[in-house]
């Protein structure tokens, strides 16, 4: 049996002429903003070079960005705050980080006034929303920037090594890190790269580097360039080991991740079971709890059973987290 497709041409056509305008758009696009440079793509210090060729005003505003002075010393009197501002990595500045946060708490405020139409409540949300949204942004941060910290610093060290073997010294191969990776290794290590540009020793400038991020590997780097520095040695085979056991470390965090899944997924589910189901049941049904809602023993049973939520959470978190 012979089966026959019969296609109207009218409709092949139009499928031809779709086609052909996407292939134009997508030569456009790469003609246009493909072709931009390299160096303004790769990291936001080198975007910031294309427009101002002198660093050492790059590395003053770099600085400035992420909560210190323009000698790098910590610009916060709250030193432990401006030790999260600094490694969360936010570029923003701390002016308009405060103004959105102010923005998100008030439209927590406006949305318990909406929904509670209680004044006292809302001024009690709204403090608290603008004391704990700006921590817990800033840890969500700095625990994504280690982690993708952590990812590219193996990359880095085997960049330093080539670059080593091949006859440069250290401070021409941290530069070369600087000019080809990503974001935040990029702009970290061309913070360094300036810094010994322009007066900083190589110790100094390491641990600048480690106060700046905070990752736990770089205590390991920075100490061996501190002692090859000092005292000399094979920095080379020192690093290529160390890029190894980096490797390794992350690996054994993402098998141990996998592992603890069950686990996060258990909390999760458990944890958002009980607010869906109220959630839930006050949509469909408004009043199913009005007749309990206003006795005070109602709001210390709620109170008692979230906070026993939390300690169980917190337990939950405390199982399947690891540090290796």
């Amino acid at each position: 049996m012979v089966m026959s497709f019969d296609i109207d041409t009218t409709y092949l056509i139009y499928g031809f002429a779709a086609l052909s305008t996407v292939l134009f758009v997508e030569a456009i696009y790469i003609l246009c903003f493909s072709t931009a440079s390299y160096r303004k793509r790769i990291n936001r210090r080198l975007r910031l070079i294309e427009n101002e060729p002198d660093r050492q005003n790059i590395l003053v505003q770099l600085r400035r960005e992420r909560g210190l002075t323009a000698e790098g010393l910590y610009g916060m009197p709250v030193l432990w705050l401006n030790k999260l501002v600094l490694q969360s990595g936010l570029t923003m500045g701390i002016g308009r980080f405060a103004m959105l946060v102010f923005a998100g708490a008030l439209t927590v405020f406006m949305a318990d006034m909406l929904l509670r139409d209680s004044l006292l409540e809302a001024i009690g949300i709204l403090f608290g929303a603008s004391i704990l949204l700006p921590f817990v942004v800033l840890r969500f941060m700095r625990s994504r920037r280690h982690a993708k910290f952590g990812e590219q610093f193996p990359e880095a060290i085997d960049m330093i090594v080539r670059s080593l073997r091949a006859g440069h010294p250290v401070p021409i191969a941290l530069a070369l890190v600087a000019r080809e990776l990503p974001d935040p290794v990029g702009t970290e290590f061309g913070i360094v790269a300036d810094e010994i540009t322009y007066g900083s020793d190589l110790e100094s400038a390491m641990r600048n580097l480690f106060f700046r991020v905070g990752q736990s590997d770089l205590p390991l780097f920075v100490t061996a360039v501190a002692i090859q520095t000092s005292t000399g040695g094979n920095l080379t085979g020192i690093l290529a080991n160390l890029s190894s056991v980096i490797r390794l470390r992350f690996k054994m965090r993402r098998k141990v991740s996998a592992l603890a899944s069950e686990g996060k997924f258990s909390a999760f589910f458990l944890s958002g079971l009980p607010i869906a189901l109220f959630v839930i049941l006050n949509v469909t049904s408004p009043g199913f709890y009005g007749s309990v809602w206003d006795y005070d023993v109602t709001k210390i049973g709620l109170a008692c059973a979230a906070a026993w939520m939390i300690a169980g959470n917190i337990v939950m978190y405390r199982m399947v987290n690891f540090r290796i």
